[in-house]
Formats: structure tokens, sequence, C-alpha cells
């Protein structure tokens, strides 16, 4: 099998050949970050209405975390285009942090239909390095689809822990890797390395939940889900929230 996958990834390399030459010439970063925004404005509008009922389940609880001041302030890691303000409760007041600013504009847009909400700022800064955000200072971060394609998942949990105030949460939602020895898992090792490449640095066979379970949190509620998604290698998920 080990073979095979080596085979089925060599081959791969030499279609991919043209990319793998952007990439490493300093280019390919460059143009997937300007180009990956326009791709996943239309994603991410097929990903919600297929996890719709999903997403209305993992955020449905999330006023009661809202702190003394009765504001819910809330942390989006990886906003990405906003595809989640839309299930976010009325009032909330929402901080938007992802490295590609080429985000921002599409944020706008989001935000002039979900006005039910308050925007503080958006900060162009990657998840393991938000020092612009103060200690302890947030009653909820959010990050969906952010943990696969992180550089270091432990780190930013820290992160997370340290901008959350005492009580606050974490909820996430994010694909990851396939039961060992089934087919789905096999082809995400074969595709895993294009993959990386396509999709801005995101990985098919990260086993997020691991660093979740060893993080430094008093609760969580992890479920994994077969999502209803068109996608076969996407499917396995996992999705809930952690209590710092």
């Amino acid at each position: 099998m080990a073979l095979t996958i080596f085979i089925l990834r060599l081959v791969l390399y030499v279609l991919a050949s043209p990319m793998y030459l952007l990439d490493f010439l300093g280019l390919w970063g460059w143009i997937c970050k300007k180009c990956f925004p326009h791709f996943l404005v239309r994603v991410s509008e097929t990903y919600n209405k297929q996890m719709a009922s999903q997403k209305r389940e993992l955020f449905g609880n999330l006023q009661q975390f809202q702190g003394p001041s009765g504001k819910l302030s809330l942390l989006e890691v990886g906003c990405g285009t906003g595809t989640n303000f839309k299930f976010y409760p009325a009032g909330c007041g929402v901080t938007c942090v992802d490295p590609n600013p080429n985000f921002e504009k599409f944020l706008i847009n989001s935000l002039a239909e979900n006005r039910h909400l308050q925007f503080e700022r958006f900060l162009v800064a990657a998840g393991e390095n938000m020092r612009q955000v103060a200690s302890g200072s947030m009653d909820v971060v959010v990050c969906t689809l952010v943990l696969c394609s992180v550089e270091s998942p432990e780190q930013l949990l820290r992160e997370v822990c340290r901008v959350l105030r005492p009580g606050g949460a974490f909820y996430f939602m994010e694909h990851v890797a396939a039961e060992p020895s089934t087919w789905n898992y096999f082809w995400q090792q074969v595709l895993d390395p294009i993959w990386y490449l396509l999709f801005d640095g995101c990985n098919l066979t990260r086993e997020s939940w691991k660093p979740l379970e060893r993080a430094n949190f008093s609760q969580l509620k992890l479920k994994h889900l077969h999502a209803p998604l068109s996608w076969p290698l996407v499917r396995p998920h996992i999705y809930g929230y952690a209590v710092k």
C-alpha cells in the first residue's frame, strides 16, 4: 500500500510540476493569496448550505458565554470571507483575524449582509501569534476549517487559551483524517501533498482532535461526524467546543 501511494504521488508531482516550479520560485504563494479568496467565496456558500444544520447546532449556545458586560465578545480566527457571521447572535461584537489581507473586502461584503453584528476590527495575523489581541479579552473564539492549515495547531490553541477569559469557550468545526484502512484515507494520503499546494496549506490527513484533547481546557465537548458534503475527501469532521 505504501508503495502504491508513493507511485501515485510521484505521478501527481510530475503532472503538477509547473505549480511546484512556481512554488520554488516563490510565486505560487503570492498567486494563491490573491486567488484563494475568490475561490473560497463559492466553496463557502456551498459548505454553508450543506452544513447549515450542524452550524446552527454548534453555535446555538454561544449566548451563554457572554461576559459580565452583557455583550458577547467574539474572535474569529481564520475568518476567511465571513461565512459564519449569519450564525452569530444579534449584538455580538466580532473581531476577525486572518493572515491573508485579501479577505478584507469580502468581510466587508459579509458584514453588509449581517447588520445584526457589531464589527470591531480586522487584524492581519496568523492564529499562532495574535499579540494584537489582549489576554483574557474574549468571551468566545471561533475557528472553522482552520486547524487543517495552520503551521502549529498546538501554538494556535495556546493563543486561544491566552485571549479567552476564564470560563470563555473555543468553538471549532474541522475536516480531519479519515479512519485508517479506509479507501478515503488512502486517497487522502495520495492527494495530501498536491492538496496542500492547491488549497493554501490545507492538510487532508491532520488529526486535529489530538491537539484539542491535549490542550489546557477545563472541558471539551467534541463530536466526530461524517459530514454531508459533496467531496468525500473532506467528509470526516469534528466539531464542538472547549471551555477555558
